[in-house]
């Protein structure tokens, strides 16, 4: 069976990033549980899903996906001062533990989308935050295998994911 739309497949991968001239591993699956996901559901990049298109159990993969059609150009715009006093609980004082450079932390925007930045400073007034990806502007290349093909569910089908053993589950 090959992978295609409505797909139930199961990958092993390893994603590296080029950091200072030298390829490193920025993300990979544990090798007892693939990553699962419903082809052709949109849930991952689509250019990751185009290149293991017609591939069947056992094959092996190996290509690149440009910064912009990855996790897209870092954009100044995304580097953003927030003020401290939103960091504050009611008692009006801040977790410093929390606003250590480099940390990531959970956020919300106006809209109450959920967004994670990275703390790039912090002064007495105002914390500069950095909400691009932390993959922007990084070419990533995928390598791995299938580990499973089979057909989606209906029940998946209906809800865009893949359910049971490593796959979406509802609370």
């Amino acid at each position: 069976m090959q992978v295609g739309k409505n797909k139930a497949v199961s990958v092993h991968y390893v994603l590296q990033v080029e950091h200072n001239g030298e390829k490193v591993v920025a993300d990979k699956s544990d090798l007892e549980h693939p990553l699962q996901y419903l082809h052709g559901a949109g849930s991952l990049l689509p250019e990751f899903e185009a290149n293991l298109e017609g591939l069947q159990v056992g094959d092996a993969f190996d290509f690149k996906i440009e910064a912009a059609n990855g996790y897209g150009i870092r954009d100044e715009q995304n580097v953003v001062a927030i003020p401290l006093e939103a960091f504050k609980d009611e008692a009006g004082n801040v977790d410093n533990e929390m606003l250590q450079t480099g940390n990531i932390l959970p956020m919300m925007d106006q809209e109450g989308n959920r967004l994670e930045g990275m703390v790039l400073e912090v002064t007495d007034e105002q914390v500069i935050m950095d909400f691009n990806h932390p993959l922007a502007s990084k070419d990533l290349y995928f390598s791995g295998s299938v580990a499973g093909v089979r057909e989606a569910t209906a029940d998946e089908l209906e809800h865009g994911h893949i359910h049971g053993p490593g796959g979406h589950h509802h609370h």
